[in-house]
């Protein structure tokens, strides 16, 4: 025990060192958090007492309805994308019908295009629809924008279902409907999870589309809003508050890693191992 123990200290010591590092950031920022401006110059690095909670309320205040905005885009844009994309690839796995195959191939290509390319064909097409700095557009934009890559992972999940569950189905009667909602829709909970979760961090965290579409500070998403929020209390020198807005910023996507941890694993192996 003491030779291994010996033989890992090194590499287990590197590791310690390295979380430290990457966790430091996320540490000064909420000590910060609770710092006065003066506490903020005279001590910079350290913890200072005592805590300055209303550091809190004041950014709440001004971050909230951007919260609000992010929360309201990445739900409705996660939903549309699983309902459509579990949908498009359940057509894609199980049904046969004329030029399945090419379709596919033209929807994974979309793949290859980096979406700095479509921005500007997405603004004149929002534009044209009229739906330039609004809620629904913005929702619109987000859902189309992760559906190649949630079609292809719904593709690739329902395919590798036993073809014998679709087959007894049939068999007894069932329509494509209810083998979707009574088959498909069961046993891909783990890849609805983990499709919702890599699109959820997508919408959360897009910066650009947003900028470009929207142009109503009451309709910016946090990342937008955080600019904003950024030059209003740099501005004035207000330190605390301004961390802990990105305190309260980045507790969302803590939390729902948290609590989503289990489910986004089970949904990275479902299929790894064939029954």
């Amino acid at each position: 025990m003491w030779k291994d123990f010996r033989k890992d200290l090194p590499s287990h010591s590197f590791l310690i060192v390295a979380a430290l590092i990457a966790l430091y950031p996320f540490i000064y920022m909420i000590m910060t958090s609770f710092k006065s401006n003066v506490e903020f110059y005279h001590n910079y690095f350290g913890i200072s007492l005592p805590l300055h909670f209303d550091n809190y309320v004041v950014a709440w205040q001004a971050i909230s309805p951007y919260l609000l905005n992010s929360a309201l885009f990445a739900a409705s844009g996660v939903i549309i994308m699983a309902l459509t994309g579990s949908l498009a690839g359940y057509s894609f796995a199980r049904l046969r019908y004329r030029g399945k195959p090419v379709i596919f191939m033209v929807v994974i290509s979309l793949l290859m295009i980096p979406g700095l390319l479509t921005l500007i064909p997405l603004f004149l097409e929002m534009k044209g629809l009229r739906l330039l700095n609004s809620r629904i557009g913005m929702i619109l934009a987000f859902a189309a924008g992760g559906q190649a890559f949630t079609i292809f992972v719904f593709r690739q999940s329902i395919a590798s279902l036993p073809e014998e569950l679709f087959e007894a189905a049939r068999i007894d009667g069932y329509s494509e409907v209810r083998v979707y909602l009574n088959i498909v829709l069961p046993l891909s909970k783990p890849i609805i999870g983990t499709v919702s979760i890599f699109n959820l961090l997508s919408i959360w965290n897009n910066y650009l589309l947003p900028l470009v579409l929207i142009n109503s500070q009451g309709k910016y998403p946090i990342t937008v809003g955080l600019m904003a929020f950024r030059g209003q209390f740099v501005y004035n020198a207000q330190y605390g508050p301004m961390f802990a807005g990105y305190t309260i910023a980045s507790l969302p996507l803590l939390l729902l890693f948290l609590f989503t941890m289990r489910l986004f694993m089970r949904g990275l192996t479902a299929g790894s191992i064939k029954m």
